[in-house]
């Protein structure tokens, strides 16, 4: 029953959350400067166009009057329609949104599996040269943005070495029909093997340039937690008992040092998401991302409205999943939420 309130909470917490956040976004993106109708309709559209689209959208009304009428619509998933690709927002959304979502959960795979690695490592070996590279090649890899390093894959491997392709999700040869909208999966339920290897070539440059920047972060704080808990009580006992060092390190060491990675990898997780579009822009890839960034250069409102709510509502899913986590791997968080409510 404690967990169950525990989770409830946090889903309270949530909502919350979410309806700041569509408050804040409506508001700062109707006070931008531009008139985002004539941008739509061009300047040379005249005037009488211009006002019917705004009488449309509710822009004569006041701010409080329009985002009653946003909210009302966003509730039944009706983002208004696009003044860019004159679509709705929520189709674009959805046609979108699946190609950076597959793109960002390959490359958290690679960012938490290369984390605990490097991290593992780091621990283990600490103080010797093998701790040192791991972690100066962790400074390195905080301290460069994600476009460099997508910027230095085309250049090493795609036109250097010529391993991998550099331009979209799948090659145009494949015709595969969108069911889940992951190119990865769609070719599976396809039963075509070739198309889904081509969907993972064209990933893995895209999704290791946005993973190096956490894999380092996740990297260092994994080396850290580690290094501390060695100097705990229970593990010198277990030292004394004869427990191997790699048993120490798998069983009695890695679950406690996580809590900290998996903390700031929902985090990384969420943040990428947004933070992709450079990488999209290179990859030409077709994400969510790129699509928001375009909105915003055109101030499109009601698709930037759609786009950082959806970023928002993973952000906020993923924080409640990695404090479900953090509660399963930690039961005196769990214990302390009972005890508060």
């Amino acid at each position: 029953m404690n967990y169950v309130t525990f989770v409830l909470k946090r889903a309270f917490h949530a909502v919350f959350v979410l309806l700041g956040l569509s408050l804040i976004i409506f508001t700062v993106s109707r006070i931008m400067p531009g008139d985002p109708v004539r941008l739509a309709v061009g300047s040379r559209a005249p005037q009488w166009v211009v006002d019917n689209m705004r009488e449309q959208m509710h822009l004569n009304e006041s701010i409080p009057v329009q985002y009653g009428h946003w909210f009302i619509d966003a509730l039944r998933g009706d983002f208004g329609v696009s003044l860019v690709t004159r679509r709705g927002v929520a189709k674009d959304i959805h046609e979108f949104f699946p190609a950076t979502l597959e793109l960002a959960l390959f490359s958290a795979v690679i960012s938490l599996v290369g984390a605990l690695i490097l991290g593992s490592l780091s621990a283990r070996y600490k103080d010797t040269w093998v701790d040192n590279a791991i972690r100066v090649w962790s400074y390195l890899g905080i301290v460069t943005p994600s476009f460099v390093f997508a910027i230095l894959f085309v250049l090493i491997f795609a036109f250097w070495l010529n391993w991998f392709p550099t331009i979209g999700r799948i090659d145009r040869a494949f015709d595969i029909a969108r069911i889940t909208g992951f190119m990865t999966i769609d070719s599976l339920l396809a039963g075509n093997l070739r198309a889904f290897w081509d969907a993972v070539v064209h990933l893995i440059l895209p999704a290791c340039a946005i993973a190096m920047g956490p894999l380092a972060q996740e990297a260092r704080i994994t080396r850290s937690s580690m290094a501390d808990n060695l100097a705990k009580d229970y593990i010198a006992s277990a030292r004394a008992l004869g427990v191997s060092e790699r048993r120490i390190m798998s069983r009695y060491l890695l679950k406690p040092s996580l809590i900290p990675t998996v903390s700031i990898f929902g985090l990384d997780f969420a943040a990428g998401l947004g933070n992709a579009f450079l990488v999209e822009l290179i990859f030409n890839w077709p994400g969510l991302s790129r699509y928001g960034m375009s909105a915003m250069l055109s101030k499109d409102l009601n698709a930037i409205s759609g786009v950082i709510l959806t970023f928002g509502v993973v952000f906020v899913v993923v924080n409640v999943i990695v404090d479900l986590i953090v509660a399963q791997l930690d039961p005196r968080i769990r214990l302390r939420a009972a005890k508060g409510s």
